[in-house]
C-alpha cells in the first residue's frame, strides 16, 4: 500500500522568492524519502492555494496535511485543519513544525551565514569565504508574532532553544504582532552595551515580514530558514506523526 500523500500546506506571500524557497524545502523532503508524492500548497497570497492542491488529490488516497507553519496560532489551529477537514475528510493534520530543537539548528546556521558575510568595507579581492564570523554582542530571536497567546509562547519557546544552541541568552521582538517590538528590543540590547546585534529570523521564507527584520537596525540579519536539511527532516517527523495516529472521523454537518 502506498505512503498517504504528503500535504504541504505554507503561509503564502506576494513575494516570489518565498514559494521558490518552500519550492527548495519540499525538493528537500522528497530527496530524503524517494517514493513519496509531496504536494504543495498555501493558505493565502500564493498558488497553488489549499483548495487547488486538494481538488487535485481527489480519489488519490489517504493524505497527510502537514502545515509549514513554526508556531500554534489561527492558521495552524483553526484555518488549515478546517479547510482541510471539509476538503479532505479523511486526512490527517500534523502540529506545526515549531518549537522544535532541529529549528534551532536551522536558525544556529543562518545566523552563522550572516556573521560570516563579508563586510561592505572589506577588500574586495579578499574572498568571504575566508573572514572568520564576528561574535555578535547580543542575538536577537525576530517572530512575525501571533495574536494568539499560544502562538507567542511557542516563539519564546523557540527562542530558549536557540538560547540553548548558542549558550547565551536571546531576547524575541516580534515583526507584526505581539509585544516587544523587534525595534523596541533592539534599540534595548543597545542601550544595556551591546555594540554589535544579530537578528535570526524566526521566519520559513521571504516576504514582507523579513523585509520589516532588516530595518530593525541590527548589524546583521539572518535570512529566513528557508530550505535546511533539518527542516526537511523535521516535516518528515511531523508527517510520521500524524500518520501514526487513530484516524478521527470529520463532523457530521
Amino acid at each position: 500500500m502506498a505512503d498517504p500523500v504528503l500535504l504541504a500546506v505554507a503561509h503564502g506571500t506576494r513575494d516570489p522568492a518565498g514559494p521558490a524557497a518552500v519550492r527548495d524545502l519540499l525538493a528537500l523532503v522528497r530527496a530524503l524519502r524517494p517514493g513519496l508524492r509531496v504536494v504543495e500548497a498555501y493558505g493565502e497570497l500564493s498558488a497553488p492555494s489549499l483548495e487547488q492542491a486538494a481538488g487535485g488529490l481527489d480519489g488519490d488516497g489517504p493524505v497527510v496535511v502537514v502545515p509549514l507553519l513554526l508556531g500554534r496560532g489561527h492558521h495552524a489551529l483553526a484555518d488549515v485543519p478546517g479547510r482541510a477537514r471539509r476538503l479532505l475528510p479523511d486526512a490527517a493534520t500534523a502540529r506545526p513544525l515549531g518549537p522544535d530543537a532541529l529549528l534551532a539548528d536551522a536558525l544556529t546556521d543562518r545566523l552563522a551565514d550572516a556573521l560570516a558575510a563579508r563586510p561592505a568595507d572589506a577588500p574586495a579581492a579578499r574572498p568571504a569565504a575566508v573572514l572568520p564570523p564576528r561574535r555578535p554582542d547580543a542575538v536577537v530571536l525576530g517572530a512575525a508574532g501571533s495574536a494568539d497567546p499560544a502562538g507567542a509562547a511557542d516563539v519564546r519557546a523557540a527562542a530558549r532553544l536557540l538560547a540553548r544552541r548558542l549558550r547565551r541568552p536571546v531576547p524575541v521582538g516580534f515583526v507584526a504582532a505581539g509585544a516587544p517590538s523587534l525595534d523596541e528590543v533592539v534599540a534595548a540590547v543597545r542601550r544595556d552595551g551591546a555594540r554589535r546585534v544579530a537578528v535570526a529570523s524566526y521566519l520559513l521564507a521571504p516576504g514582507r515580514f523579513h523585509d520589516r527584520m532588516t530595518a530593525c537596525g541590527a548589524d546583521a540579519v539572518a535570512a529566513p530558514i528557508g530550505a535546511h536539511a533539518a527542516v526537511a527532516r523535521l516535516v518528515l517527523r511531523r508527517y510520521d506523526e500524524a500518520r501514526s495516529r487513530p484516524a478521527v472521523p470529520a463532523a457530521a454537518s
